[in-house]
């Protein structure tokens, strides 16, 4: 198995700035054409635009920009054309928002994901990233089949039937998210089960070192792949364990939080990704979440440049047992009860797992009475702890993540 997925990875600084400056300007104009960019792009000289300097003076798009144009353009907004036969899915993110997704060669680029933590075509992936509705299950299902490997499209759930089928298959690799694994190798425990997993690859949420250090313990290699459902890939690890190498299809900026200004390098800012897919031109996409980059090269030989992972949200959104929550979540959640006056949403760790405790202020005592309306609001069950009227603090924080990222 060769060490690097393709040559593209190990390309010289100069060869990546003379492949950027063709990609890039071709790029603009055929974003220039949709409709979702015809406020912002108009009057952009697109053959001018051949750097990261030169696409910093473009104008930041955010995911309620998209989510506001589908109202008005179902069902994706003019970023995208659903008459383009390239396109052969269409999946929903919560809020609701739509994104396109492809079935050609690895559309998603996960296969470079999958590759730095050297699955191929010897193994077998339980795939537990979910399939429904949205894309994370067929990004990884993708990428398997860019590097040869067989899939078992596990999904979420349903653990003994998850772990009776890694062990009468032999899956050899895991895709998923960081904590689910570890339920799978407690309960194989608990069967007498000894699963042959020891490749792990993990995105959805954060991977904590504690949790990391277990599973090598158990002989399992686990790196993280960073993305989302509208860029695909964004970053990944190699076997270095220096932060996360960019994806050779995407150009990420770091700039300051609600602006589209660059930070200083090194600094912590919003990550922005420019996406080079064709079929999906997102430019200067706002992901809302926070790092930095790390300079200088990875030693795994790899040349494009790093970043220090995910540190965050430039919002107070968390992610919690691999699902976004959001501020406007909590204020339905109030809102839904007219004697709550305040929630606030705290993550945690216990046991290498997330916990999400839902504190809320109300003159009623009984916890288990918004256990319902929590998990409808929030789409996470969580502790409910009632508190009185006025008791929370008044820092404008309605969702506290108290996790250790590092």
């Amino acid at each position: 198995m060769s060490r690097y997925f393709d040559a593209l990875e190990t390309r010289s600084a100069d060869q990546r700035e003379t492949d950027l400056a063709a990609a890039l300007p071709a790029q603009i104009a055929r974003a220039a054409l949709l409709s979702g960019y015809a406020a912002s792009l108009t009057d952009v000289n697109a053959a001018t635009i051949t750097s990261t300097a030169a696409l910093a003076g473009l104008p930041v798009l955010r995911k309620s920009e998209i989510g506001a144009a589908q109202k008005a353009n179902a069902p994706l907004g003019g970023f995208a054309h659903m008459a383009n036969p390239n396109l052969v899915h269409v999946f929903q993110s919560p809020g609701p928002i739509y994104e396109p997704g492809g079935a050609s060669h690895d559309w998603f680029r996960f296969g470079r994901v999958l590759h730095a933590v050297g699955i191929g075509a010897d193994d077998i992936v339980q795939n537990c990233f979910s399939y429904h509705l949205t894309p994370a299950g067929m990004m990884f299902e993708s990428g398997a089949r860019a590097v040869g490997a067989k899939v078992l499209p596990a999904g979420v759930g349903q653990t003994e039937m998850q772990v009776r089928a890694a062990a009468d298959i032999g899956t050899t690799a895991y895709a998923g998210t960081p904590d689910y694994l570890k339920i799978i190798l407690d309960k194989a425990d608990e069967m007498g089960e000894r699963l042959k997993i020891t490749k792990a690859t993990v995105g959805g949420g954060a991977l904590f070192p504690s949790l990391r250090q277990e599973y090598a313990d158990r002989g399992i290699t686990c790196l993280q792949g960073y993305g989302t459902a509208d860029l695909g890939s964004i970053a990944y690890e190699s076997d270095a364990m220096e932060g996360m190498i960019i994806d050779e299809g995407v150009i990420v900026e770091i700039v300051t939080p609600g602006t589209g200004i660059p930070v200083a390098p090194g600094e912590v800012g919003e990550v922005v990704v420019t996406s080079l897919n064709p079929d999906y031109p997102l430019i200067r996409f706002a992901t809302g979440d926070l790092s930095a980059i790390l300079p200088g090269q990875s030693p795994c030989g790899r040349t494009n440049m790093r970043i220090k992972g995910w540190m965050g949200r430039a919002d107070q959104t968390a992610k919690i047992k691999g699902m976004f929550v959001r501020p406007e979540q909590v204020a339905a959640l109030v809102a839904k009860h007219d004697e709550i006056s305040k929630a606030r949403v705290i993550a945690t760790r216990s046991g290498e797992m997330d916990v999400m405790t839902v504190q809320i202020e109300s003159t009623h005592e009984d916890a288990d009475a918004y256990g319902r309306s929590v998990t409808d609001a929030l789409k996470l069950k969580g502790v409910v702890q009632i508190v009185a009227p006025g008791s929370l603090p008044k820092d404008g924080i309605v969702i506290e993540d108290q996790r250790k990222y590092e």
